[in-house]
């Protein structure tokens, strides 16, 4: 099933302030907003048949791109989270929906100069559907990481998906093999708009029975040069993966999870269930790649994790909507009440109810890079809250305490930030990132740990890989190594000829609430 979220009834500012709902303006009025409800899926290509999402009609009446336009105004102005920041602009100048939802957000900085809404993106509805109650998406099973994102790149295969073709013989990649070409480009020096675009077609195909040419580099000293043959199919994503005590080290145990998506659910209490029946005394969750997700089944995590001892009774997370909503979820129309340590599964992957295994852990080691984010950072910032320790290994999280209720309209499904999020002790301002204690600058909120640089000529796992090993050395009361800092390593969607940078995928970086 997927968990798309109805249609809402609400508005777009600029300038601040609510909008007026007096009949109709001719033409557009700075400042006075009609209701979203009136342009709801009022649209310029309506759909038809059965939406697969709620396996109801579709809502489309025909409409035109102003109407669509309208709408994401009003939408704006209702639910945004600083909707008094945006600047209101008329609708009828854009010639396209996302032209003018890419305007509707605050251009204001963090602490650290950075831009405070890093995360505002749409995606086609049938697309997020499908990867939202599946796991599936587009691809060849491999996740590509960049280490060095301006020409000269190095873009290296982080982890692969279990029984893909990307793990599979003939293409065998494993953790570290480098990308040298893709279907003829250099993909170390290519700067061109032409290289760049043949690029992104091949690393990141549109769709499946898409066949690209790469040229890889083995890792290690012996590691071969050789070309591979990669066809895309729709992958389904093993959100937990090595999950089990660490080699030589049957007291910890250790698990990838990559993902907060449905699937994750059941995944999630099996690897848990081994951890308990193993008697696990210290548990080193990895999560650098994991971009967030489900904020429920982030609850259950940390509640497995601790169990009822610190939990029981305590906020996971309270959601804090804008002002216009102190006290109703203006989505749902509830009273907003906290999300709690959930103790049983809700139902996503597994049947609902069922009691979550638990390991009652005073502390827990993550290990974190730039990709760690919003739900992943929701598990640290609430365990901390109840006071259980956090050790943080790696580099600095995303910076992400925000969150939104996916809204299609008219086929395209849009994130805009709607809500922060705040622990039990009343902490969510991590707009930085948490940050290791001797990260170096610009650093995040401080959190017990050591700073490593990600390690990909070992597998994720291995107790020599740098990071765990950090996490096994700081454990048994050993000093940090040499803090370490760690140009980007990015889950990515698109490279840039422009700037060189190859940005993080809106879809790694998610908060996300059922309604």
């Amino acid at each position: 099933m997927a968990w798309m979220i109805g249609v809402c009834l609400l508005s777009a500012c600029g300038g601040g302030g609510g909008g007026s709902t007096t009949p109709p303006p001719v033409g557009w009025q700075m400042g006075v907003f009609q209701p979203s409800a009136t342009y709801v899926a009022l649209c310029l290509s309506p759909r038809t048949g059965i939406d697969p999402g709620t396996s109801k009609a579709y809502p489309d009446q025909p409409g035109t791109l102003l109407d669509e336009n309208n709408w994401l105004r009003s939408w704006t102005n209702e639910l945004y989270l600083w909707y008094s920041e945006v600047v209101d602009q008329d609708p009828s100048l854009f010639a396209s929906t996302d032209a003018y939802f890419k305007v509707l957000k605050t251009n204001a900085v963090t602490a650290s100069g950075a831009a405070k809404d890093k995360f505002h993106f749409t995606y086609p509805t049938a697309t997020w559907e499908a990867l939202s109650s599946s796991g599936v998406q587009a691809g060849y099973g491999v996740q590509w990481a960049v280490v060095a994102a301006a020409p000269p790149r190095q873009i290296l295969a982080a982890y692969t998906e279990p029984g893909s073709k990307a793990a599979s013989a003939p293409a065998s990649l494993v953790r570290g093999a480098e990308v040298l070409s893709v279907d003829g480009v250099d993909a170390v020096n290519d700067g061109t708009q032409a290289g760049v675009d043949t690029l992104n077609a091949g690393l990141f195909p549109a769709g499946p029975n898409e066949m690209h040419t790469f040229v890889i580099q083995d890792p290690g000293p012996g590691g071969a040069q050789r070309t591979v043959m990669l066809t895309s199919a729709n992958i389904m994503t093993t959100p937990v993966q090595n999950a089990g005590t660490v080699a030589g080290n049957s007291s910890v145990g250790y698990m990838l999870f990559n993902d907060h998506l449905a699937t994750a659910e059941g995944e999630l209490v099996t690897a848990f269930t081994a951890l308990q029946n193993a008697g696990v005394t210290d548990l080193v969750l990895d999560i650098r790649y994991n971009g967030g997700g489900y904020l429920d089944i982030a609850s259950e995590v940390a509640y497995m994790i601790a169990g009822p001892g610190p939990t029981a009774g305590q906020t996971f997370e309270l959601t804090q909507f804008n002002s216009k909503y102190p006290s109703t979820d203006p989505v749902t129309g509830m009273a907003i009440t906290p999300v709690p340590f959930h103790s049983t599964t809700q139902g996503f992957s597994t049947t609902m109810g069922i009691a979550l295994p638990t390991l009652n852990l005073p502390r827990v080691f993550v290990l974190t890079g730039p990709d760690t984010c919003s739900a992943s950072e929701a598990i640290m910032n609430s365990l901390r809250g109840v006071n259980v320790q956090v050790i943080q290994i790696g580099s600095t999280t995303c910076g992400k305490p925000y969150g939104f209720y996916p809204q299609d309209n008219c086929g395209t499904t849009y994130f805009s930030i709607e809500f922060r999020g705040v622990n039990a002790a009343n902490f969510g301002d991590y707009t930085d990132g948490f940050s290791p204690q001797n990260a170096p600058a610009p650093a995040g909120v401080s959190v017990p740990g050591c700073s490593v640089a990600d390690d990909f000529t070992h597998a994720l796992g291995d107790p020599a890989e740098a990071r765990l090993a950090a996490a096994l050395t700081y454990r048994g009361g050993g000093a940090c190594p040499v803090a370490s800092g760690l140009k980007k390593s990015l889950r990515t969607r698109q490279i840039s000829a422009v700037d060189g940078r190859l940005p993080d995928s809106p879809l790694r970086s998610l908060r996300l609430l059922r309604h």
